[in-house]
């Protein structure tokens, strides 16, 4: 295999493919690989710059036709949630989110086998085996690491890894300038918490408390309402042609 050095990465180009967001779309992205040494700082570079890691490859959009694709980071010092957003903190007051290395389990795996099954059956993860879902977990050059979120019950004492029901999983990147949600899945059973929503508030209270600027929250898609989401947590910076820039919340004002 011909090796690169890490100061240079190699860029490729997908070819175009359906878009799973946007109807009559077709997507392209560009890509390098996450090695080395240097993989940490090259990853900030690149996410800083609109990429997205999984496994040890970074990506963007590169489509032909369509810039819907918006890179989206929350300014996790200036956030404050709102009256709905703090409901939700209260009725998850009973989880408490422990992180720990990047180490995949097979009650993890339960969890997002059972999760798939539920929310995205026909989806492109939908066959992944648990070995595939220890190469999502494991393949990583840089300072990955995995959030549980286990429910305490009264007679619970948590202590460390493996105590109390498991409900909640985040695979998260700490960055140089913050964290990078890469991949986040719950128990289905327990919709009623919105615990997409409370892992994206517990990833901003852990960021303010390391004292971090950003929580990169991945792409926003213009009109794919799967993704709106995302335009709750203000105030936050869109990555546009001028570089990031801070995003009018009356745009998304309905």
């Amino acid at each position: 295999m011909t090796q690169h050095p890490t100061q240079s990465p190699q860029f490729f180009l997908t070819a175009p493919s359906p878009c799973p967001y946007l109807e009559g779309q077709f997507e392209r992205k560009v890509f390098t690989h996450l090695v080395g040494d240097k993989a940490s700082e090259m990853n900030d570079l690149l996410t800083q710059g609109g990429f997205r890691r999984s496994q040890n490859i970074a990506y963007r959009p590169a489509c032909e036709t369509c810039r819907a694709c918006v890179s989206v980071r929350i300014l996790a010092q200036e956030f404050s949630a709102s009256r709905n957003m703090r409901r939700v903190l209260q009725h998850n007051a009973d989880l408490v989110g422990a992180m720990h290395d990047a180490e995949p389990s097979t009650e993890q795996y339960s969890l997002f086998r059972g999760y798939l099954d539920a929310r995205h059956r026909r989806g492109g993860m939908s066959d992944m085996t648990v070995l595939d879902y220890a190469m999502m977990v494991e393949d990583t050059h840089v300072d990955t690491k995995v959030i549980e979120y286990r429910r305490r019950g009264p007679d619970t004492f948590i202590t460390g890894k493996g105590q109390g029901e498991l409900i909640a999983v985040a695979l998260t990147d700490k960055m140089a300038d913050g964290l990078s949600m890469v991949y986040s899945y719950f128990n289905p059973e327990f919709e009623e918490r919105s615990l997409g929503t409370f892992m994206i508030l517990d990833h901003i209270a852990r960021a303010r408390a390391m004292g971090l600027p950003h929580v990169y929250l991945g792409y926003w898609v213009n009109g794919s309402r799967k993704m709106n989401y995302k335009m709750r947590f203000m105030p936050q910076e869109h990555l546009g042609p001028k570089g990031w820039e801070r995003y009018d919340s009356e745009a998304v004002t309905r």
